[in-house]
């Protein structure tokens, strides 16, 4: 399918360019009667492949290149793996945004960071509320979420009801925001749905997700057994939690002290949206010096080892005025995203170095999953009774799990996709995928967005595993050497320890040089490419690497 192809009529077009054989970094389309709808947009951090890059995200080259057909961006909750990318990429789409009113916040926060405020066109739309953009008629069902107000869309279209589902769970008592709507997910199944489009990241889970009440109930238990400091470290974004561990701090009779920016923002962001009403005075950094350990309870970002995060620096003893001793406590509130496990429990064992108690969900109840188990996935089947089902927001495991899923709730089609797999819906009841489209993927570098394919950072990834070596090579106009070859290295040895190596390497650009003829040693580009292989091949023969190297010809003219 070409860039400029537009979806027919008589067909619904699902196009998933982030977040389908992955977790993270959402973006999805829908294409009839030639619109197009995103539904999310956001980002995923970046590991080791990727050094020096802390976000990635979907490249929207394929709706970009028809942005005029893109009638609106729909976001279904506000957490960063589907909202992140919005200011990044939202200058290359310039359509309208539809959110609830606690997204609209957070992602209205994000734009004026990047000064787009007024260049963004946010309509609010209500849990439950419905409305059209285009020829797609879009209502905003209730679920369960670790964020306020997250919703599924039911998506109808003159050919037939799709419904995405977005992140969600069954939480029999959320405590924070609306319940799921079960009256109107049983509804929209009698009225008919073509497709359902779900999240299938915690579908092998036998156990259901499990209640934030219960949590609640943990960390009450977990902070009373302390007799030092207290410090819990989550999702900024689990408004539920946050409420939860100051109601378990207010009944340990201590006060709850907030670290981290993004801590801040979306406290505040709550309580703007009418969430963490009547909450007990927080104390201030100024306050904590004067508070004794059994008075006080920390609550920090930083719960996935990020090196600059409030947790990650409250290990290191970096704050003025806050602090854990040995005989503290630290609760972390959440689960490990895969991929974070180095960075987490290095974490942990920082704090276990300094004598503090480390507790998580394996030593307590402190945390449960804001996706649905298995049983929930199949409870959910049961209320839409969809014809079609397409497994989303997975690793490809989690996509096959789901598909056995929605196969024994007697779903008749079941289709296992990836980024870029195009999938067209028609009356029939029946979808295939009909192409395949490039679904590339963007880092923000130094404030720009590249390509992660680009040759910056394949550089640095080089770079990064191989080691850098810089030759600079001093020739008259002949081509004979005036001096030895100077070479500098990086990543590669211990000069102090290792010079003979050095000097092997530099008599082996010295040699490489001598054997070319009187008239190659006129090229430049030759003589660089010559002293490059040497380069090379030396410490390929040494030590197994091929160091990203660089060459610097320079020619001295004679006299006269």
């Amino acid at each position: 399918m070409s860039f400029g192809t537009k979806p027919g009529d008589d067909e619904v077009l699902y196009l998933p360019l982030g977040g389908t054989g992955e977790i993270g970094m959402n973006l999805n389309l829908y294409g009839h009667k030639g619109k197009w709808l995103m539904v999310d947009l956001g980002i995923s951090f970046a590991d080791h492949r990727l050094p020096g890059v802390d976000v990635i995200m979907p490249d929207p080259d394929f709706i970009e290149q028809q942005s005029e057909n893109l009638v609106g961006l729909v976001l279904t909750h506000a957490h960063e793996d589907h909202i992140g990318a919005v200011p990044h990429l939202w200058p290359f789409l310039r359509c309208p945004i539809y959110a609830t009113p606690f997204t609209r916040t957070m992602v209205y926060h994000k734009l004026v960071e990047h000064g787009l405020e007024n260049d963004v066109e946010i309509n609010v739309i209500p849990v439950g509320g419905r409305f059209e953009v285009g020829p797609f008629d879009i209502e905003l069902l209730s679920m369960t979420h670790s964020i306020p107000e997250p919703a599924s869309l039911a998506i109808r279209t003159a050919v037939g009801t799709v419904f995405h589902s977005g992140d969600w769970k069954f939480d029999p008592d959320p405590l924070v925001g609306a319940d799921y709507d079960e009256s109107g997910l049983k509804a929209l199944g009698e009225e008919g749905v073509l497709a359902m489009i779900s999240d299938s990241t915690n579908v092998m889970s036998e156990r259901e997700a499990g209640s934030e009440a219960t949590v609640r109930e943990g960390l009450t238990d977990v902070i009373a057994g302390c007799t030092g400091r207290v410090a819990v470290t989550c999702f900024a974004s689990n408004v539920a939690r946050v409420e939860s561990v100051i109601r378990a701090a207010e009944a340990c009779d201590r006060r709850v002290l907030l670290m981290g920016r993004s801590m801040h923002r979306i406290y505040q962001a709550a309580r703007d949206n009418g969430y963490l009403e009547n909450m007990p005075p927080l104390a201030s950094e100024e306050e904590f010096e004067y508070l004794s350990p059994d008075q006080v309870v920390i609550l920090c970002t930083g719960s996935q080892g990020e090196p600059r995060s409030a947790t990650a620096r409250l290990s290191r003893n970096e704050f003025r005025s806050v602090w854990l001793d040995e005989g503290d406590t630290v609760v972390f509130s959440s689960r490990v995203i895969p991929g974070n496990e180095t960075a987490v429990y290095s974490l942990q064992n920082n704090f276990s170095k300094i004598g503090v108690e480390v507790i998580t969900d394996r030593e307590a109840p402190v945390h449960v999953s804001g996706h649905p188990s298995r049983d929930e996935v199949m409870a959910l089947y049961d209320m839409i009774k969809p014809a079609i089902a397409v497994p989303t927001h997975g690793e490809a495991r989690h996509l096959r799990e789901h598909a056995k899923v929605a196969a024994l709730s007697g779903t008749s089609q079941q289709i296992i996709a990836g980024n870029g797999d195009l999938i067209r819906f028609t009356k029939t009841g029946k979808a295939e995928k009909i192409d395949s489209i490039t679904a590339g993927t963007l880092a923000v570098e130094s404030g720009r967005l590249v390509e992660t394919g680009s040759a910056i950072l394949k550089d640095r990834q080089k770079m990064s595993f191989n080691g850098a070596a810089t030759v600079t090579v001093v020739l008259d106009e002949a081509g004979d050497l005036l001096d030895t070859p100077m070479l500098s290295l990086r990543g590669l040895i211990e000069i102090d320890e290792e010079f003979d190596i050095f000097e092997e390497a530099v008599d082996a650009v010295k040699d490489a040089l001598k054997r070319l003829r009187k008239g190659e040693r006129q090229k430049d580009s030759l003589i660089e490419e010559t002293a490059r292989i040497a380069v090379r091949r030396y410490f390929n023969k040494v030590f197994n690497k091929k160091p990203v190297t660089d060459v610097h010809v320079v020619r001295i003219a004679e006299e006269g």
